[in-house]
């Protein structure tokens, strides 16, 4: 009698985990592991050059291991990823097809469609089952509730105290400790490894498609485990310490500062959350880093992030179609290198994603989101512009944080303000106006700063939805009391046009 063809594990490009998800229990001999490289994805808008290497090598480097250790892989090309999946079980006679939960809705329902047996995922600490849980009988969801119930639930930096259970050091934040400028030190900023590149990685630079655009793979982005978890290591070591203080700081010529750049390799599944906040947790307990740096970075890790993936699964499919704000402008063409810009902060940003698709936390929302904010840019276009620009994104990291945290899309779902502000704000926390021809303190003229300009034109502008935000009423007030605010708005309107011609 002839024996039942084996199971095939799917895997998707953002699930490379030999110990989670589908393949967590499985041995070779076992099962036969699918990865299919989607022609539709590729080319279905303009990705930065490395971040379609760093998914495209990234699989086809872990087939590689999985074909070393003895299983049996097909990792193949097809149009899209249906017709992938539909060639693979007609060449081996298929079954069954077993997938861990997709990160998208889309290819959760896809997957579904299709009649996949899908795996609980276990790529975060908190699932988004047990997210919605938590959120059911709350009035009002706040990062910071979530955050203090992920540290009593997981245990990390807590302590046993005289009352019971408490946060390590008596306090859940530090974020008093972590809002220094930029120091005119002229100090240097942990260095990182720049990885060689092979013959994988040479092969998938070779075939990008023309239509991408920024600088070509280097090295900087960890495309294995072991190239992710040289990149843990090292910041553990050399970047932890100063990443709390400057953790809101830019500087024009450093693209990263202190930051660990591990969000890409977390977000494939070269790394999982679990060991990066345990080794930063014995950091702090080892007395290596200063506890409110530890603090801060394990917030964005167990706080933030998966503050955003839940949300986002507790509000999708209608959430990507929010704009409480009505913005319908294009996203500026300073923005996608179709044209250069005299302001020296979006210039700078944008050289950082140009050469490394990357910029951290506070150039994404002060200067990328705050301009295109207070300009009114289609949330949607800058959710599209951004998942493509940067290594790290996915529709579940840029819908939430642009349209939710960046634009104030949802209304105030998720931010109880919007980040607008002008460029004081840059001056006090970058190096930028340092260098800029606009002034940041000047509202008209054509000195005046762009942000300046536009923050109170924001106002103007927004004045009656924004009027039942108690969190305004100052700076509603503000604006209502400036001398010239019609000369303002006069400036604002050839700011806008400017800004959408490109040449401002």
């Amino acid at each position: 009698m002839t024996a039942p063809p084996v199971p095939t594990v799917w895997v998707l490009g953002d699930q490379l985990s030999r110990s989670g998800g589908a393949l967590a229990e499985r041995m070779p001999g076992d099962c036969r592991v699918l990865l299919v490289e989607s022609a539709a994805l590729i080319t279905s808008r303009q990705w930065h050059r490395q971040r379609l290497h760093l998914v495209l090598s990234a699989m086809a480097h872990f087939a590689a291991e999985l074909r070393a250790e003895g299983f049996d892989v097909d990792h193949r090309r097809a149009d899209t990823l249906q017709q992938g999946l539909r060639d693979h079980v007609e060449e081996f006679g298929v079954h069954t097809v077993v997938a861990e939960e997709p990160t998208s809705w889309d290819a959760r329902a896809l997957l579904e469609r299709l009649g996949v047996e899908l795996v609980r995922s276990d790529r975060f600490l908190c699932h988004y089952d047990d997210f919605a849980r938590w959120a059911a009988d709350r009035k009002r969801l706040t990062m910071e509730d979530f955050y203090r119930w992920q540290r009593m639930r997981l245990g990390v930096l807590i302590d046993e105290g005289a009352n019971g259970p408490e946060p390590v050091g008596g306090r859940w934040n530090f974020d008093h400790d972590n809002r220094e400028p930029p120091p005119r030190d002229g100090r240097t900023w942990p260095s990182i490894t720049l990885f060689e590149l092979d013959d994988i990685d040479r092969s998938v630079t070779e075939r990008l498609p023309s239509a991408t655009f920024g600088a070509d793979p280097d090295g900087t982005w960890p495309v294995t485990r072991s190239q992710a978890l040289v990149r843990l290591g090292e910041f553990i070591e050399d970047g932890l310490e100063s990443f709390g203080p400057h953790e809101d700081a830019m500087l024009t010529a450093e693209w990263k500062l202190a930051h660990s750049v591990l969000s890409s390799s977390m977000n494939l599944g070269l790394l999982h959350p679990h060991e990066i906040v345990e080794a930063a947790e014995s950091a702090a307990r080892e007395g290596a880093a200063a506890l409110s740096s530890v603090e801060g970075f394990i917030r964005q890790v167990i706080g933030w992030r998966e503050y955003v993936w839940g949300v986002y699964w507790l509000w999708m499919p209608e959430y990507r179609t929010r704009n409480a704000l009505r913005a319908a402008r294009p996203v500026p063409p300073a923005f996608t290198g179709a044209a250069g810009t005299e302001m020296a902060c979006v210039a700078g940003v944008v050289g950082h994603v140009r050469d490394h698709g990357y910029a951290h936390h506070i150039e994404r929302l002060m200067v990328l989101g705050n301009l295109a904010l207070t300009a009114g840019v289609d949330p949607w276009a800058m959710t599209e512009w951004m998942w493509a620009s940067f290594v790290d994104g996915a529709e579940w990291v840029m819908l939430p944080n642009v349209i939710g945290m960046a634009l104030f899309a949802d209304g105030g779902m998720m931010a109880t303000k919007p980040y607008a502000s002008g460029g004081a704000y840059i001056n006090k926390m970058s190096d930028c106006c340092r260098s800029c021809r606009f002034d940041p303190k000047q509202r008209v003229g054509p000195d005046a700063c762009p942000y300046t300009t536009l923050y109170w034109d924001f106002l103007a502008r927004n004045a009656e939805s924004l009027g039942a935000n108690h969190r305004m009423a100052r700076p509603l007030a503000a604006m209502r009391k400036l001398s010239n605010l019609p000369a303002v708005r006069d400036h604002a309107v050839e700011i806008l046009d400017r800004l959408d011609r490109g040449d401002l």
